[in-house]
């Protein structure tokens, strides 16, 4: 297909005031009883209850007495998405490593303590309610899957503490006590969908792992299609960490779309690409767009099965500027020369650089410090300039197309020409009404 440019621009932010943590939790539906229980127990502790404490006034047991202070990484480091997070605590620790060879944090060295999710939200949820109460730290830096999220999200509220959230989701969230580094949905899958369009597709085939972010993602998807007159042919969820997809595929086989929007997550693409591969399916014939394939997975997929597909992200490890240079330089010195670099691992990589310069904007890490602070702060980031609106803790970012290729890279087909303004709930689209509903 010709390459066909799209209009660049900023899209205006334009989200609802925060809610109150009751009303927050509720729109979110979910609780994780475990992480509550311990949240509980140590308010109890101090002699409260956590009906009688409000998050806002949890108290913190951060320690900034000393010469180091201490923040956490979690990520999964086992299970079906540490083919996807290992780098991304890789990044992480690369960032804090400069910081301190820096100087640190207001003069203090940064300690980095790394808990594994094990790809399972609930300890995802028990591992944040350790690091925030146990170990004490200023912030912590992780998770993936919009699952994870949720589940840490009402213990990073009811403490009061900072979770740093560096991967692409769904949107249709903010939260006081998150900041997102990764994209919004009108930073990766509108200007996807939008690429798509100009690219002259009418019709779509959805496949996705079964979970948060896949099945909001396709309502947002389904909405844009019924508004610009394209079909939808199909559309399918599997459990994270399938690996028969053999039904699936046939069905989008024989479905006859011009494309498919996957939104699989983790080692599932393995078998989805192969199984694509297998029955005769080309890029050429109905390519594939990806929001949760990354440099990282292409090596774990199999550069043959996936050479020519298409990805939507802000980052990959070819964006050709020199803060970008001297990142990929400075992560293959500390990890290998073949370890790519990918968009979730650079947003993580930023997420820390972003928490340090708030801090010292604030002069502080306290959290409403840090909160009251956050707006305007910047960082020359490998993907571009990217600065946090501080009425919703997202990001400007900078959309990319990609195609993947043989030598296992990514490589920029289109962009957005500019960082793209957060707009979590797409209140500037008007096909999008009633979808954060």
């Amino acid at each position: 297909m010709p390459s066909v440019p799209l209009p660049s621009g900023s899209l205006p932010a334009d989200t609802p005031p925060p809610a109150t943590t009751r009303s927050r939790r509720r729109r979110y539906g979910i609780l994780v009883p475990a992480a509550l229980s311990a949240v509980a127990l140590v308010l109890s502790a101090c002699g409260s209850s956590a009906s009688e404490e409000s998050a806002s006034n949890a108290q913190s047991c951060v320690d900034t007495s000393g010469d180091t202070i201490k923040v956490g990484s979690l990520n999964s480091l086992s299970g079906t998405m540490a083919i996807s997070e290992v780098t991304v605590r890789d990044s992480i620790k690369l960032a804090v490593d400069q910081i301190n060879e820096n100087g640190g944090v207001l003069g203090k060295q940064v300690q980095l303590i790394g808990e594994d999710g094990a790809s399972e939200p609930t300890i995802f949820a028990e591992k944040a309610e350790k690091l925030i109460s146990s170990d004490c730290v200023a912030a912590v830096f992780g998770g993936w899957t919009s699952s994870s999220r949720k589940a840490m999200l009402p213990v990073f509220e009811d403490n009061n503490s900072l979770l740093y959230y560096p991967v692409q989701y769904e949107g249709l969230e903010s939260s006081p006590n998150i900041f997102y580094t990764g994209a919004t949905t009108n930073q990766q899958i509108v200007p996807a969908l939008e690429y798509l369009k100009e690219k002259g597709v009418k019709s779509l085939y959805l496949v996705g792992s079964d979970y948060v972010f896949p099945q909001t993602a396709n309502r947002v998807i389904k909405a844009y299609a019924e508004a610009n007159g394209i079909e939808i042919k199909g559309e399918d969820y599997t459990p994270l960490g399938s690996t028969d997809f053999s039904t699936i595929v046939n069905k989008v086989r024989t479905a006859d779309a011009d494309a498919v929007f996957n939104t699989l997550n983790g080692d599932s693409n393995v078998a989805f690409f192969r199984e694509y591969k297998n029955v005769g399916l080309t890029p050429q014939a109905m390519p594939v767009v990806s929001v949760s394939i990354a440099e990282e997975e292409v090596g774990g997929i199999g550069v043959d099965n996936i050479e020519g597909q298409l990805v939507a992200w802000d980052y990959y490890q070819t964006v050709d500027n020199p803060a970008n240079v001297s990142f990929v330089r400075d992560y293959k010195a500390a990890y290998g020369a073949n370890k790519p670099t990918s968009d979730p691992m650079e947003a993580a990589y930023v997420s820390v650089h972003l928490w340090k310069n708030t801090v010292e904007k604030a002069q502080s890490f306290a959290v409403a410090d840090v909160q009251k602070a956050a707006g305007g702060v910047a960082f020359d980031a490998p993907e571009g300039l990217v600065t946090i609106d501080g009425e919703n803790n997202h990001i400007t970012k900078t959309a990319r197309i990609g195609e993947i290729r043989g030598d296992g890279l990514i490589y920029t087909v289109w962009d957005s020409g500019q960082p793209i303004e957060p707009d979590p709930y797409l209140k500037s689209y008007p096909w999008a009404e009633g979808l954060s509903n």
